[in-house]
């Protein structure tokens, strides 16, 4: 662990099961509960390649760190939020296993081979750009919520031309854009395997899905997982969700 310079308005927080820390800002940018269970959600390889889309501050990526050996690339087009990550790979010691990339991400093959990519994880932006978009949000938080500077589409033929034959695409994106999220996958030769449904708590509507994709793989077996409850109905985390955030 190695100390580094916080700039104003800046924290660093914590995510206990993995003792690893991020540097935060809540006007520029902070990880958030997406974040985390994406970083749990796919199946690591052991070693290999993984690269991290839409990296914001290097949250998923750096989260991810802790269940493989693999290289992590991690890319991001704002470069106050790649600033950011990249100081949080010093922090916590992991240059020679992280690597943040601040440009477009349809830029990846200059960066990483063609073909070569063990898995790809990526937050997107949620929601379409359109004129009723939410303008009072910053200009970091603006275009990591909305489809200005990327799309879904883009995201999957940029992943198509990356990942291996059987690379794994995982993603953590809106229910209300899963037929859509399906179409697209499909439409790039990414074949949906595993999708989980993440509600606030028991009896509401779900929230946010997790969804993994293989290139190349059939597109028969896609196995709907339970689903995963955040809150108990008093507000605590559910048992799952404290143990992905403090541990067992």
């Amino acid at each position: 662990m190695k100390s580094v310079n916080l700039k104003d308005m800046e924290r660093i927080d914590q995510l206990f099961s993995t003792d690893v820390k991020i540097i935060q800002n809540k006007d520029v940018f902070s990880y958030s509960i997406d974040s985390v269970l994406l970083a749990r959600f796919p199946k690591f390889p052991s070693r290999g390649l993984i690269v991290d889309l839409c990296s914001g501050n290097g949250a998923v990526g750096l989260f991810a760190s802790t269940k493989t050996r693999a290289k992590i690339v991690e890319i991001e087009l704002q470069e106050r939020l790649a600033e950011m990550a990249q100081r949080s790979i010093l922090l916590n010691g992991l240059e020679k296993q992280v690597t943040m990339i601040n440009d477009d991400l349809k830029n990846l093959l200059n960066y990483v081979s063609r073909s070569q990519v063990d898995l790809i994880l990526c937050n997107p932006p949620y929601f379409k750009a359109t004129n009723t978009s939410k303008k009072n949000l910053s200009e970091h938080y603006l275009l990591a919520r909305h489809e200005i500077t990327t799309n879904l589409t883009e995201i999957c033929e940029v992943s198509r031309h990356a990942l291996k034959s059987n690379g794994r695409l995982a993603l953590v994106h809106r229910p209300d854009r899963f037929l859509e999220i399906l179409e697209t996958l499909k439409a790039h030769n990414l074949a949906p395997k595993r999708v989980q449904f993440v509600h606030p708590k028991a009896g509401k509507e779900a929230n946010m899905l997790l969804i993994e994709a293989i290139k190349d793989g059939s597109i028969e077996g896609l196995k709907i997982l339970p689903p995963l409850i955040v809150h108990e109905d008093n507000g605590d985390y559910t048992k799952e969700i404290f143990e992905i955030y403090y541990g067992q």
